[in-house]
């Protein structure tokens, strides 16, 4: 019986399969396995439902989430490379390893697997925050039952943004939105070293869980997140501009919105509570 104690070395299987790193693929092979562990010991329970990753690349972390109980593992690559190494990882490990030659960016993660889902992935780095900003949208769109939790690492100076509060330097669009869908946790930073090769900045850890009850309008419509997007967007886009300025993008008389929410035009996108950029995206006049 095959078990991640018993698999060949990673570097191993890098050389096997040629899988030297790409930059177009925004790839850094994690082969310690003290920290994969560490990342799928962050995960919570795996033994029910689907656990999706992300970029597995040679299967470092896809050992560690195996080793620490996940009964079902979907592993998404895009590199015929890697594909072919998680492939070969697949056959020891039969009903627990699905392999999928997908492009992250157009698969429904929502459709992978049966729930409890969750995500845990070492992200490229050149795609992370689209690939986050999608699965809030998958969130708001089917619920907080579609995703139970996200275990994602970022370079160190994003997940400074997902984290932000209000007036201060690194909260803006991206702060707003996750933190409207999800609740963040920080965990672990991981230093350059720890990878091949070692990237130019520090890697995070954070784990994100959809709130059990998300925003909605105040006739009881479901949050638009496109449009909290779109509000925020024209916020921050002129961040030391007063709202009643930067809005203009969005709404034709933002004064007017801005006295319906409660809101001094006078303020600065950064002086706003997150609940209160929802309140001004699903501001509906009376």
């Amino acid at each position: 019986m095959t078990t991640s104690d018993t698999l060949p070395p990673l570097r191993e299987v890098i050389a096997r399969h040629g899988l030297a790193a790409r930059k177009s693929l925004g790839q850094h092979f994690l082969l310690d396995r003290n920290l994969t562990d560490r990342i799928a010991r962050a995960a919570g329970d795996l033994s029910t439902g689907t656990t999706i990753e992300i970029g597995p690349g040679p299967g470092g972390l896809t050992r560690s989430l195996l080793r620490h109980g996940a009964t079902r593992v979907v592993a998404l690559e895009r590199d015929p490379r890697a594909v072919a190494a998680i492939r070969e990882l697949a056959v020891g490990f039969r009903e627990r390893l699905a392999v999928v030659e997908a492009d992250a960016l157009v698969v429904d993660v929502a459709s992978l697997g049966p729930t409890p889902r969750r995500i845990v992935a070492n992200l490229p780095y050149n795609i992370s925050t689209v690939l986050l900003t999608r699965w809030l949208h998958v969130i708001a769109r089917q619920g907080p039952t579609s995703l139970e939790s996200m275990t994602l690492m970022f370079q160190k100076e994003v997940v400074d943004r997902l984290v932000a509060q209000p007036r201060t330097k690194d909260y803006g669009r991206l702060s707003v939105l996750t933190q409207v869908v999800c609740q963040v946790a920080r965990l672990f930073d991981i230093t350059p070293t720890a990878f091949v090769p070692p990237p130019k900045v520090v890697s995070t850890v954070v784990r994100l869980v959809p709130r059990a009850t998300l925003p909605a309008a105040a006739d009881g419509a479901p949050l638009d997140l496109k449009t909290l997007e779109a509000v925020t967007a024209a916020a921050f886009g002129q961040r030391r501009k007063m709202l009643r300025t930067s809005l203009r993008a969005v709404f034709p008389k933002p004064g007017t919105v801005l006295e319906g929410c409660g809101i001094s035009e006078t303020l600065r996108a950064e002086e706003l509570e997150p609940s209160t950029f929802v309140a001004l995206a699903t501001f509906k006049p009376l």
